[in-house]
């Protein structure tokens, strides 16, 4: 399904906003009514174009006050398949997500910790001890911007 009309695009942004809105709050925001409104909710649904809906969560106001990014090369001795490295990192609940990179090093990490040393407990215990790392680097965010993505605001 390409062929979204601006009406699609519409329900889209809204979602993408706030996805605990509802067909009958979306249809008033864009001027249509709830059964139009759920019909191509669902269409764009089974379509494939909405996959999900997501919570975001506060991890400062749950006392995870940092995050990191890790670059990890794996090393080159004895290389480890990458199957068995994603299975034992993503086994690590402070590691929220893992994405598999091309460049400098071969993933990228983010981690929430609760503040530097427990981060420090995270990297000895954890990451370090993973099947294959080599080289690692942190970068501590200091802050984040939250962008539209590509349907825009």
């Amino acid at each position: 399904m390409t062929d979204l009309d601006a009406t699609d695009l519409a329900i889209l942004r809204i979602l993408a906003a706030d996805a605990t809105k509802s067909a009958a709050e979306v249809g008033r925001v864009i001027g249509i009514g709830q059964p139009a409104a759920w019909r191509r909710i669902r269409r764009l649904s089974d379509a494939g174009i909405l996959a999900g809906r997501r919570v975001i969560v506060d991890n400062a106001a749950l006392g995870f006050g940092v995050t990191v990014f890790l670059g990890i090369r794996l090393a080159a001795k004895g290389r480890t398949s990458l199957e068995d490295f994603e299975r034992a990192v993503t086994a690590i609940p402070e590691v929220q997500t893992v994405q598999h990179v091309l460049g400098q090093f071969d993933y990228r990490l983010r981690i929430t910790a609760r503040d530097i040393s427990d981060f420090e407990r995270i990297l000895r215990r954890r990451i370090m001890t993973l099947p294959g790392v080599g080289q690692v680097e942190a970068n501590v965010m200091l802050s984040e911007e939250r962008r539209p993505g590509p349907l825009g605001g």
